[in-house]
């Protein structure tokens, strides 16, 4: 059996990195295409938020340190162990006992001792620290729930701005659209002697006034795109595109209903309750710390002439100072919280209410241009462009009627804006959705 020729081989092997490299370039052009006209939902959006932005990350970090120092509350002291040693010399034998019967001690000698102490803490003063700890734990998993309800809030907000720019930015486009149209009927019109040569001048400037706010909402675009990669940390990419529609005020909301809500399960509110807590079981601890430590030794000496063994206590007496000073920063610390609470309270309840009042005036709003303003607008602006064409009516009274329907066209997707902002402020007070209970 013959072995393939070298020039064989050489065209195999070249044949098959040309594929790779093929492969490789259609895989490239496929993926920076897929890049370009990628497309996010709002949930797409959030998801990527809560798993990129750091934010979340650093509130785990806060429930780490509180399961640390959990550990370290329930620690119990550790013993201490001393110990010395050395040769030792005979100086001094002392006046013999008459008729004593005489030895002769040895002159050097080892010497050396060990002791042994055993810090013993009350075990009041333990609870209460562990307590403490467990409080913090407990309102760290809390602050993390928070941290999410605000960073969902935060990416629901740069997209409705996002959204409401690129609808600016369609709504410029077909202004610009429709007034190019119009100035190639004016160009026709001054061509054949039909109009004046100032017709023409107008409709130019125009189009150069549309082509103005089309630059500036691509500008606004482009800002907001980058503010909403920001939150993501820019796991959007350079170039993307978001889908959505802007949100709706639930039916049937009730606004004590929210307020009720708000102060019962918002994440604020629980943690700050958990921020009290864990304050009233540190002035427990101080005023349990107040009972001193005992301390537990023992040792054994061994030295020239001489073996002993020893047990001991100490105990500190609570004489002159009591931990006043701690008690009293404990005490102050438990009336701040509580005052902080209620201020949170008070500001939440006027949030929920303002923005309730906020979003139902949207909603309504929104209900006015859709009940048939919206449709008015457009079939005066198409009648004004069909007697345009046909002489019937002005420049100035098509470019009026343009006019009309773009500021309609932009109080109408401004409303469903503020719907939304509104909206989405006011799940960020209550803190939850509107949309499930």
């Amino acid at each position: 059996m013959t072995s393939p020729t070298p020039t064989l081989f050489r065209r195999g092997k070249i044949t098959a990195l040309v594929l790779m490299l093929l492969l490789l370039l259609a895989r490239g052009q496929s993926v920076k295409a897929q890049d370009e006209t990628r497309s996010y939902s709002l949930p797409e959006v959030i998801g990527l938020a809560i798993d990129k932005n750091p934010r979340p990350a650093g509130a785990i970090g806060v429930i780490d340190i509180q399961e640390g120092l959990l550990v370290q509350a329930g620690a119990y002291p550790n013993p201490s162990v001393t110990g010395h040693g050395g040769r030792g010399s005979l100086r001094d034998t002392g006046a013999l006992t008459p008729g004593a019967v005489t030895q002769t001690p040895p002159d050097t000698a080892t010497e050396y001792n060990a002791q042994v102490f055993q810090p013993l803490e009350w075990p009041l003063k333990r609870e209460a620290r562990k307590h403490a700890a467990q409080a913090g734990l407990e309102g760290a998993i809390v602050g993390y729930d928070e941290t999410l309800l605000h960073l969902r809030a935060d990416v629901k907000l740069a997209f409705w701005t996002l959204l409401s720019r690129q609808q600016s930015l369609q709504l410029a486009r077909e202004n610009l659209a429709i007034i190019e149209d119009i100035r190639r009927t004016v160009d026709r019109r001054v061509q054949l002697g039909e109009a004046p040569r100032f017709e023409a001048i107008k409709a130019e400037v125009e189009v150069l006034k549309a082509e103005q706010r089309v630059t500036r909402e691509e500008n606004h675009v482009e800002v907001s795109l980058v503010v909403l990669d920001t939150l993501t940390a820019g796991s959007l990419g350079l170039r993307y595109r978001i889908d959505g529609e802007f949100e709706r005020l639930p039916q049937a909301l009730e606004r004590n209903q929210l307020v009720e809500d708000a102060l019962e399960q918002h994440p604020t509110i629980r943690r700050l309750r958990k921020v009290i807590e864990e304050s009233g079981r540190t002035l427990d601890f101080e005023r349990q710390a107040r009972v001193p430590n005992l301390t537990v030794m023992g040792g054994y000496w061994r030295e020239l002439g001489r073996e002993a063994v020893q047990a001991g206590l100490s105990v500190p007496l609570p004489i002159w100072y009591q931990r006043q000073g701690e008690i009293a920063s404990a005490l102050g610390t438990i009336r701040r919280e509580e005052a902080n609470l209620l201020r949170v309270r008070y500001d939440f309840i006027r949030q929920v209410s303002q923005h309730f009042k906020d979003a139902g005036t949207a909603e309504r709003l929104v209900g006015v241009f859709e009940k048939g303003l919206l449709r008015k607008t457009q079939v005066a602006l198409e009648m004004a462009q069909f007697s345009f064409k046909r002489g019937e009516s002005s420049l100035l009274q098509v470019l009026d009627a343009q006019r009309v329907h773009r500021e309609v066209m932009l109080d109408y997707w401004q409303a469903r804006h503020d719907l939304s902002i509104a909206t989405t402020q006011l799940e960020r007070f209550v803190g939850r959705s509107l949309y499930v209970r």
